[in-house]
């Protein structure tokens, strides 16, 4: 005889059309946030060219530009502020100030679309860390989900944008983000019982300098 609450756990899980209005809705407010992040840091790759002007070489560089002629503008806000590192989209590689941003920008998503879409109940065997935000692996692999979602779910991305979403980005991270021995296997595993604890790491080996010092 079949387990009736086994069976009922195998049930889909039904959305009313309300919240799938909210769902809507706050898609529409994260799209409209990401542009505006967008915007921000055009602006401010204009602002730092307006007050760091190029230095007035034009005797060695040709005939002198016209005053309304546009300037060239540069690739990146790291670039725009002197950082001659290579610029990376990578969020544990920024500062501690654009980290923040990003990171302040990511926790919308995962709490507005990603949980309340693709949640699912918390178990032993599919653990989940309310302040998944102190572990750099789930930071790292949710910050990468978060920005293939913005490639693939743009008109640009095509008809098959989201599909490719779901089977190339969302299953392969949610699988490793909650596996039982993944980043969250010593945090909570029943809803009832909230739990946080961060696994130790392998220490790193020592480098020939180390070990010569």
């Amino acid at each position: 005889m079949s387990d009736p609450a086994a069976a009922s756990a195998d049930e889909p899980i039904r959305v009313s059309d309300h919240d799938l209005d909210d769902l809507a809705a706050t898609l529409e407010r994260l799209v409209s946030k990401t542009e505006a992040q967008g915007r921000m840091l055009e602006r401010l790759k204009g602002e730092d060219s307006d007050t760091h002007p190029a230095p007035d070489d034009a005797e060695d560089h040709g005939p002198e530009q016209e005053d309304n002629e546009p300037q060239s503008q540069p690739d990146s806000v790291q670039e725009a502020a002197g950082d001659s590192g290579p610029a990376s989209v990578f969020i544990l590689a920024l500062d501690n100030k654009a980290y923040g941003v990003e990171l302040d920008a990511l926790t919308g998503w995962v709490n507005h679309l990603l949980l309340p879409v693709y949640g699912r109940e918390i178990t032993t065997s599919r653990p989940w860390c309310h302040q998944w935000h102190e572990h750099p692996e789930a930071v790292a692999r949710l910050h990468a989900l978060w920005l293939a979602w913005q490639q693939f779910t743009d008109v640009e991305a095509g008809l098959a944008g989201p599909s490719i979403w779901h089977r190339d980005h969302l299953d392969p991270t949610w699988l490793q983000l909650r596996a039982p021995d993944g980043p969250f296997a010593a945090c909570t595993t029943s809803p009832n019982r909230p739990h946080h604890r961060l696994l130790p790491t392998p220490a790193p080996e020592p480098t020939e300098l180390e070990l010569a010092a």
